[in-house]
């Protein structure tokens, strides 16, 4: 079969001990992000089986419709950016692991990094000492500080377990089932959203991006912060409604944000306003970039792909195309 894998920016994939599950395949690795249908559609034009990195190249039905040897889209977690229906129209399967069970261990520890580098301000103290000023400010502690998770699921546990070690706090809002879950294995759950913004020292979020879960946080949300907490976000820059906190951090509630996602990437020069603000840490989408959780990640991405190859798809986002 013909397989190409879209944005493999470092050419990392066939490095993987798991690349050899499809090797033997005729399998093309691009390195660079594109987007434009024209150059896709070119690109893709014989392509059989399609490999996506999370949601960094959008499939919709303009390009679906130019790729006539397209059957199948092997990828892990959630699907916005695929326009499904066309898929099954066009007798595409699309297939995705929801990794149940098992948190990204590689995203809770990158929000900690963030959390950690933004309340000792550890970019900005390196700056300093590169630039022979020595120190620049006095950090904060996160000891008998109140971490607030939004969203209880298997990441937020993994990040609950490390403030738990820093003797924070750990206090809870969520849907009311994770609320309860929270609460049943030892958490405080906030009485309210607005007083679970206003309590947390430092909030960070993690939720799938889903029509329920869109703009959740808005900016008076934001605004109920105080001065000298921090907003962390390792998970979709969606969950916020756009704008709402590089305005809320111009207002100094929150004092300060960490953010690994953003409404629109790859981010260019210009296109980012939270980069260019002092009292914001940023990094560029790596919150599941370690070889270990990518060993993880195309381990199943292949697996779909020799099961569809076997005529036992698994993980079958469109189940109704099965019937074509």
């Amino acid at each position: 079969m013909k397989i190409a894998i879209l944005d493999d920016y470092f050419d990392v994939v066939r490095t993987l001990p798991s690349f050899r599950k499809i090797a033997r395949h005729d399998v093309a690795v691009w390195r660079d992000h594109l987007q434009d249908t024209d150059g896709l559609a070119e690109r893709l034009k014989d392509t059989e089986v399609l490999v996506l990195i999370r949601e960094r190249t959008k499939i919709r039905t303009p390009l679906l419709e130019r790729l006539p040897r397209l059957k199948l889209i092997s990828q892990r977690s959630v699907w916005p950016h695929i326009d499904v229906d066309t898929c099954t129209a066009r007798s595409v399967v699309v297939c995705s692991a929801q990794h149940e069970g098992t948190p990204s261990w590689a995203t809770s520890e990158l929000t900690w990094a963030l959390i950690l580098a933004a309340m000792r301000q550890i970019p900005q103290q390196m700056a300093s000492l590169q630039a022979g000023t020595w120190q620049m400010g006095m950090g904060r502690s996160l000891r008998g500080k109140t971490l607030g998770i939004y969203g209880y699921g298997r990441i937020s546990r993994a990040v609950a377990e490390v403030g738990k070690a820093f003797g924070m706090r750990i206090l809870v809002w969520a849907r009311e089932a994770s609320r309860a879950a929270a609460k049943a294995e030892g958490h405080d759950v906030a009485d309210s959203k607005g007083a679970f913004f206003r309590e947390s020292d430092v909030l960070t979020l993690h939720m799938r991006l889903k029509d329920a879960t869109r703009c959740i946080v808005s900016r008076a949300d934001l605004e109920l912060m105080k001065p000298t907490a921090l907003l962390v976000n390792t998970s979709r820059s969606g969950l916020i409604q756009p704008g709402a906190l590089a305005a809320a951090l111009k207002t100094g509630r929150p004092g300060m944000a960490a953010v690994d996602v953003y409404d629109h990437e790859p981010v260019t020069e210009g296109s980012e306003p939270l980069i260019e603000m002092p009292n914001v840490i940023c990094t560029p989408h790596i919150g599941y970039v370690t070889a270990e959780e990518w060993e993880i990640h195309f381990s199943d991405i292949f697996d779909q792909i020799v099961a569809f190859e076997n005529g036992a798809p698994i993980n079958v986002v469109n189940p109704e195309v099965l019937d074509r």
